[in-house]
């Protein structure tokens, strides 16, 4: 497992779905884990309406691929830890965050058995 590159531009535009679907052109893809925003009491976090909405772009561009939500919270306080650990410091820990941060949803969605919501 990797870390792929993080994706820089607008996330309401049409680019995002199009490295998307380039990424889905290069591997087999199954299902989409997407990292939701609850607050540390549970409760839908203030982005949840924008990754739902990323969601129903999501569905309707590649109807065939499952969409899973899973718990983001504290991804990047650990993604944090492990590039620390590595010994990524500064500007290279920072550009490295969000992708890091990705790679430890996943790490989590498949150690608690791959549930298919949370």
């Amino acid at each position: 497992m990797f870390a792929l590159d993080t994706f820089h531009g607008d996330g309401a535009g049409d680019a995002l779905l199009a490295h998307v679907a380039k990424l889905l052109d290069e591997r087999t893809i199954a299902t989409f884990l997407v990292g939701f925003p609850y607050d540390t009491d549970g409760k839908e976090g203030g982005r949840a309406l924008d990754v739902r909405a990323f969601c129903v772009r999501l569905q309707a561009r590649f109807g065939g691929v499952e969409i899973v939500h899973y718990d983001e919270r504290l991804t990047t306080k650990a993604a944090e830890d492990m590039l620390r650990e590595a010994g990524h410091h500064g500007q290279d820990r920072k550009a490295r965050r969000d992708s890091w941060s990705a790679l430890v949803l996943l790490r989590d969605w498949i150690d608690s058995g791959e549930p298919r919501s949370s």
